[in-house]
Order: C-alpha cells, then sequence, then structure tokens
C-alpha cells in the first residue's frame, strides 16, 4: 500500500540454477543436473547445509523450503568448445560430427582453462592448455580433446561434492552441449552414472520461476516440482571407467604441475 501497489501476491524467486533445478524437478536430497552451457552447471539438491568453501563449491538455501543445494561451477563447457571453432574456423557441429562412438582418450590433453577457473580449483589466473599435440594431431582429434576434457572438469566437480558427502547416483542432462550423443556418452562414463535427457529440454529456469509463483499464488508445495517426460537415458560404458579415471589422473596431475606457469 505504501508504494501505491495493487494487492497482490509476491513470490520468493531463485538464482537462474536454483529456478532451473524447481523447473527440472531437483529438489529431493540427492537429485541432481548436469548443465552443457557456455559453462558447466553439476546441481544436486540436498537436505542439509554441506560447505566447502577450499574448494569453491557452492552451498546456498534452495528456493523450496526447508532445503539446500550445492553446485560445481567450470567456467568454460560449450565455451571451450566454440574457442576451438573459432581457432579453426569450423563450426562446433562440424568438428564433433564425425566423432562416433567413445573409445579409450587419446594422449592429447585439454585443460579448458580458457578464464580461470571455479570448482574446485578457485583459480582467476590458470589459463587453459593443450598436451601432448604432434604433427598428427588433427582439428577432429583436437575436438575430442576438448569434449574430454570439460568432462574431466565435470569429474573434478563430482569429486569435489563427493567430498561434502553428497554422493550421485545419476543425473538429468540439461543446456545445449547435451544435444551432442558423443559427449553425453563420454561425460556418462566419465563420471560413471547415467545421465537422463529430457524430452523438452529448453524449459529450464523460466518453468522453475513460474513454478515458485504458482506456490506463492496457490500454497501448492514442492509437489509440483515433477520432473520433465525423459526422451532417454545415456548409460556409462563401465569398461571405459578404468582407462579414464588413468587420463583424468594425468590430467589432474597436468593441472598442479602448469598452474603456477
Amino acid at each position: 500500500a505504501d508504494l501505491g501497489l495493487p494487492q497482490a501476491v509476491v513470490a520468493g524467486g531463485a538464482g537462474d540454477n536454483a529456478a532451473a533445478a524447481i523447473g527440472a524437478g531437483v529438489v529431493a536430497d540427492g537429485t541432481a543436473f548436469l548443465s552443457l552451457g557456455t559453462s558447466g552447471v553439476l546441481f544436486a539438491a540436498n537436505a542439509g547445509y554441506r560447505p566447502d568453501p577450499a574448494t569453491a563449491v557452492h552451498t546456498f538455501c534452495h528456493a523450496v523450503p526447508d532445503t539446500w543445494h550445492q553446485m560445481g561451477v567450470i567456467l568454460a563447457a560449450t565455451d571451450a568448445l566454440e574457442w576451438l571453432s573459432r581457432l579453426t574456423g569450423q563450426s562446433a557441429a562440424d568438428l564433433t560430427r564425425d566423432l562416433g562412438p567413445v573409445t579409450a582418450p587419446g594422449r592429447t590433453l585439454f585443460l579448458p582453462y580458457l578464464g580461470g577457473e571455479r570448482t574446485p580449483h578457485n583459480n582467476a589466473k590458470i589459463r587453459g592448455q593443450f598436451l601432448h599435440l604432434d604433427h598428427a594431431t588433427e582439428a577432429r582429434q583436437a575436438a575430442r580433446a576438448v569434449l574430454q576434457g570439460v568432462s574431466f572438469a565435470f569429474a573434478d566437480c563430482q569429486a569435489a561434492l563427493a567430498a561434502t558427502g553428497t554422493t550421485l547416483t545419476r543425473a538429468l542432462a540439461l543446456g545445449g552441449g547435451a544435444k551432442s550423443d558423443h559427449w553425453l556418452s563420454m561425460l556418462a562414463s566419465t563420471l560413471g552414472i547415467p545421465l537422463d535427457v529430457p524430452k523438452a529440454g529448453d524449459f529450464g529456469a523460466a518453468l522453475g520461476a513460474a513454478r515458485l509463483g504458482m506456490m506463492a499464488a496457490t500454497g501448492a508445495g514442492a509437489e509440483i516440482t515433477t520432473q520433465p517426460p525423459l526422451a532417454k537415458t545415456v548409460d556409462p560404458d563401465l569398461k571405459l571407467k578404468p582407462v579414464l579415471d588413468d587420463a583424468h589422473a594425468r590430467y589432474k596431475h597436468a593441472y598442479t604441475t602448469l598452474k603456477d606457469l
């Protein structure tokens, strides 16, 4: 009344990722989504507060009462592939079109720290690296290394969440990068968990905001935050997990060795 506004329901909002979680039904403890956008997010809903500032795990109140959430955030996900696209003059689609099934990673490594990194390093100064390039390295192999490097960055986020007691058993895959079957298969095998792909991937934060408005207007609760219908589930190839873990260990060693250069 003091502002001269008509009586209206005032709804509590949410940040972009928390709103996306409401839209995707990621509210119950242990549910999660992986977002492959310009940046990357591994988001987990929690029943309790599990902070870990040392590894830059974001920990906040969720957008519904009595719940919390954590995020591992990487600064360059599809942005890393777009960078390679600009460098080579080939579109991201052309670079990834003929990658075929996911196999054991090659020797070429890519550290996707083009603008620093958030989780788990919280290092604004580190920059990206290509390792083990040689005369035979082609754009397609570089593209695969970029996808694998981003996948390893997500694995670092997964490990940071696990260190707080958050164990993920599966996740929804969202964002533009989730349209790549090759990348989803690589991510599922690297993380060792199934990735569920919604039939429509563009609902996100807008649907979550609408649901929060509906809760405020009608008194509805978290029961309306249902998960979307699924188009498919991408299962991990567990036969690849040992070689992927070995390559991930080399990736982590590369960061430790090169971070101060």
